[in-house]
């Protein structure tokens, strides 16, 4: 029997440049969010056709991860569909009065396709589900008791990695230099070694990270740990609604084509090619590589958007200097994201 049989319609059969010019086109406008819940779900695949074959309908696109711990969402949704998307979100017993995260600068055009795929967990953190009770979170914090909880003196830890605190963070906040959620558990129990009395206050882009490490922290013995309600983006959207003191400095990294939303005017973070004030992510030109760093206007200009000498002179070669190039560098960076300290020529 064919596994496959039935499931042709849940798979994205165009390609990038035929996705693009079909949203380049579209005469609407969409609604970004995120959500994520941790629930268990007995049968991710099943939930993951379902959605899929329902979402699809509204023509939604983005990317989410089902696992038996949840799911985890980043989308967007025709304005049109908007009513009868949140009539299936309620309807659906995982789904139900989840909340969601409305993205705070978005042009709609933030993801290509509609991907919907089964995981081990919905936050890779390379723990075992007996290390911690998932279950046992800390205390969510709206934006005023955040603020006031960090005049207070209260120690406040960045729970993302270090490309996305660089560029944007909470005044005084400890920012581990991980590069995955992994990497970044045991360095904060480390940070945070001997300030388990201490009130503790966790933050991330929406609230997903914050929500597994808290429980963590706790199976750890740490008394007092709080997290931010909604994360950074509803935090924002929190402190205008209300008039309230911004407290965060610079821009919110998000996981889509914009890589990042401005919170503050602030630009914290600089060049990684000639050090000038700059805040914008962009992955290197040369596709083989796609490293992603900070890269301003001027550098991008003189080095055809390349992260190094090796990856321009690829970007500007010939087709034929291109097979010879390949035969001679693998352009494929150890790790995804740039470190400081490395630069063009």
């Amino acid at each position: 029997m064919d596994p496959n049989k039935g499931k042709t319609d849940l798979i994205n059969r165009l390609g990038p440049e035929q996705l693009r010019e079909k949203l380049d086109q579209e005469n609407f406008k969409r609604i970004t969010l995120s959500f994520y819940r941790y629930i268990r779900i007995n049968n991710p695949e099943h939930l993951r056709d379902q959605l899929f074959t329902q979402w699809k309908h509204f023509n939604c696109l983005g990317r989410i991860y089902v696992a038996k711990e949840g799911i985890n969402a980043q989308m967007n949704v025709p304005e049109h569909h908007w009513d009868e998307f949140v009539e299936n979100i309620n309807t659906n017993k995982y789904l139900k009065d989840v909340p969601f995260k409305i993205a705070i600068e978005d042009d709609g055009k933030s993801f290509l396709k509609l991907q919907i795929k089964v995981r081990n967990k919905i936050v890779a953190d390379g723990l075992s589900d007996d290390e911690f009770d998932a279950s046992n979170v800390g205390k969510h914090l709206d934006s005023s008791q955040w603020n006031q909880a960090m005049d207070s003196g209260a120690i406040v830890v960045d729970m993302r990695n270090h490309y996305e605190s660089e560029v944007g963070k909470f005044q005084d906040a400890i920012t581990p230099q991980a590069e995955t959620f992994a990497e970044e558990l045991p360095q904060v129990l480390e940070l945070l070694k001997g300030k388990e009395e201490e009130r503790v206050l966790l933050y991330c882009t929406g609230g997903v990270r914050c929500e597994k490490t808290s429980a963590y922290l706790k199976h750890h013995g740490f008394k007092d740990v709080n997290q931010l309600l909604g994360g950074i983006i509803d935090y924002k959207r929190q402190i205008t609604q209300k008039g309230e003191q911004n407290k965060f400095r610079g821009k919110n990294f998000v996981f889509d084509k914009r890589l990042g939303e401005r919170i503050s005017e602030e630009v914290i973070s600089h060049c990684h090619q000639c050090d000038a004030t700059c805040d914008t992510h962009v992955n290197c030109s040369n596709v083989r590589c796609n490293l992603l760093f900070i890269q301003c206007h001027s550098c991008a200009d003189i080095n055809h958007g390349a992260c190094s000498d090796t990856c321009m002179q690829y970007v500007v070669a010939t087709p034929e200097k291109k097979i010879e190039l390949d035969s001679l560098h693998n352009y494929r960076p150890v790790k995804r994201y740039f470190k400081r300290n490395v630069s063009i020529g």
